[in-house]
């Protein structure tokens, strides 16, 4: 088991490594050049002969590779950063400094986690609140007009782009039937600190993404629960009397989960990278809506820092779901 996280980690690592350089090389043969961006910006849209100032001192005129090493630098050892005749002192671990707001990018990633993390963790509770046991209702029910409304009425729900269902819901509970508890949505303060205003800031996203997500917990519990049912273990269990709710929940449920863990694993981090459509609706200030706001503004160090952020979340997450494997499905061995 060591050996295998341990492998897991390197190949992680250069995973994060291979990100980060392919997000440099866009940014640095793209079509247009950020010292062009912030130049703008700076000179109030007349930047003029001024862009090679700027080229210069963001280092758009030295090799490429030089740039790279430079910010792998400043990831571990801190560096300081030259903006025109600017000069400002980036700590470790460095990840720039926004070409908009000129503030360390690390600390305004650190501000927005917990917003993300706020979100995921309502909606993943959702996700499995609701979607495991009406899928092992379905399972149950196999065959019968309960598990065919289920079914369908699930299937009709996630064929909806999940953009348009979370709007959707945002309009007409908001605004259509106009209902108090809605009206004002985004994160706004810690649960520590108000855990009114964070529960009825996050709660209608959570609403979105639960049923939105639920619908394939469903599908995929209620398939793996069939597939489980229909082994021998569970005849076997069946012949020696064992109480029906000991064998769907003890026996068939633990198998079943293996699949389930799988998709949850892979969702979770995704929601920890950042559920953009959800924060960009419910005005949720997280790390999804921070680098869609950066990708607008051609803020590369922004742009950067959510992608190696994303990166090292879904790599973590990854790790974990094959270590649950192991726990869930005793034969599953990890080498």
């Amino acid at each position: 088991m060591f050996a295998y996280v341990v492998k897991r980690l390197i190949s992680g690592v250069l995973v994060v490594a291979l990100v980060s350089m392919a997000i440099f090389l866009l940014f640095w043969y793209g079509p247009s050049s950020p010292a062009q961006t912030v130049c703008d910006r700076e000179t109030s849209n007349r930047c003029g002969d001024r862009i090679e100032i700027y080229e210069r001192t963001l280092g758009y005129d030295n090799p490429v590779y030089e740039e790279y090493g430079k910010f792998v630098k400043g990831v571990f050892v801190g560096r300081t950063i030259t903006v025109a005749s600017n000069e400002y002192e980036c700590t470790a671990p460095c990840l720039g400094l926004s070409f908009v707001t000129k503030q360390p990018v690390k600390e305004a990633l650190v501000d927005r986690i917990p917003a993300t993390f706020s979100v995921a963790i309502g909606g993943a509770f959702l996700y499995l609140l609701f979607g495991i046991p009406i899928g092992v209702a379905a399972a149950r029910r196999r065959g019968t007009l309960t598990d065919k409304a289920l079914v369908s009425s699930f299937l009709f729900i996630s064929s909806i782009p999940y953009y348009l269902f979370a709007l959707l819901t945002w309009l007409y509970l908001t605004i259509t039937f106009e209902i108090p508890f809605f009206s004002n949505t985004g994160y706004f303060s810690p649960i520590t600190e108000g855990p009114w205003a964070w529960f009825s800031g996050l709660f209608l996203a959570w609403v979105a993404l639960g049923i939105f997500g639920c619908t394939q917990y469903t599908r995929f519990t209620r398939g793996a629960m069939v597939e489980a049912l229909s082994e021998d273990y569970i005849r076997t269990a069946k012949s020696k009397g064992l109480p029906t709710r000991t064998i769907v929940y003890k026996h068939g449920l633990r198998a079943a989960l293996v699949p389930v863990v799988t998709i949850f694993g892979i969702d979770f981090g995704t929601l920890l990278a950042g559920t953009i459509f959800t924060e960009r609706i419910f005005e949720i200030q997280g790390i999804g809506w921070w680098s869609l706001q950066a990708v607008q503004n051609r803020d590369l160090p922004v742009v950067m820092a959510t992608a190696l952020f994303s990166a090292v979340v879904l790599i973590i997450s990854n790790l974990l779901v094959d270590i649950v494997y192991s726990v869930l499905d005793p034969r599953v061995r990890l080498s």
